[in-house]
């Protein structure tokens, strides 16, 4: 089986990690585009144009499946994403978890960055699953290019700076951000308030990863996929389309670790 994640930049580590996790045999193809960041700013036709040259750069590789590792790119070009390329290649977008974060009552928080906080997408999701629980949106401006780039004091910062718009009394975070998996232990240790229960978080690479098994699984002809030389799971990194390593700045997550620990092209 060999299944594909796209994003702008690393943000797709997560769900990476949680389809290696559920499906060690399974080759994996991580398609970013670090030559054209970031696309937060840029407007819905640029992003569209932007996933889809992404996306068919990792299309070249035959997937059984394409996971949309990013909630920019899943809001504005989903639809044309699917209309390329399905129903050739299956196409998983990535929604924040907001459904099942409401279904304790909350209250709870959505961290997303300043292009979704409010947007009317977020707007919708909030008043369809939200179930009546408080929610609060939350602004994380510069949290993903952060991450992005593992600049350390400029990952504190933000997320203090997000944390103090939290309200004290939340137990739940959706991270409505993939970049943002990659630091969920700094921001739950940011937001737990002495004394109360653990902060609970949600994301949405887990979801995602076990949504691509299942629709790669649908196909017929879907089997191991390693590499023949090393009997281990393949790893194809494209880079603005270019085939190269993992950058640098993965490795400094436990999930890009696990991915070159495992991989024999690194």
């Amino acid at each position: 089986m060999k299944i594909a994640l796209m994003d702008s930049g690393i943000g797709l580590l997560a769900a990476a990690a949680e389809v290696r996790r559920l499906r060690p045999d399974a080759e994996l193809v991580l398609s970013s585009d670090p030559d054209g960041l970031p696309w937060g700013p840029r407007t819905p036709e640029d992003i569209t144009r932007c996933s889809l040259t992404v996306a068919e750069a990792a299309a070249a590789h035959r997937p059984d499946a394409l996971i949309v590792a990013c909630n920019t790119a899943s809001v504005h070009a989903l639809p044309a994403l699917r209309a390329r390329l399905e129903p050739g290649i299956p196409v998983i977008g990535t929604v924040p978890a907001i459904k099942p974060a409401a279904a304790s009552g909350g209250p709870v928080a959505i961290w997303a960055t300043p292009a979704t906080t409010g947007s009317p997408y977020q707007r919708n999701l909030i008043e369809q699953f939200s179930g009546g629980a408080a929610v609060t949106e939350v602004p994380c401006p510069g949290l993903a290019d952060a991450v992005q780039y593992a600049d350390e004091r400029a990952i504190d910062e933000t997320i203090a700076a997000a944390a103090a718009l939290t309200p004290p009394e939340v137990r739940i975070v959706v991270l409505g951000c993939t970049h943002y998996e990659l630091v969920a232990e700094r921001i739950r240790a940011a937001v737990q308030q002495p004394g109360l229960p653990p902060l609970v978080l949600h994301g949405s690479a887990g979801a995602v990863a076990a949504q691509a098994l299942r629709r790669a699984g649908e196909r017929p002809g879907t089997g191991p996929g390693t590499d023949s030389a090393a009997g281990l799971p393949g790893l194809t990194v494209l880079l603005s389309g270019r085939e190269e390593q993992l950058p640098q700045a993965a490795l400094a997550y436990a999930e890009g670790r696990m991915l070159a620990a495992v991989s024999p092209a690194l």
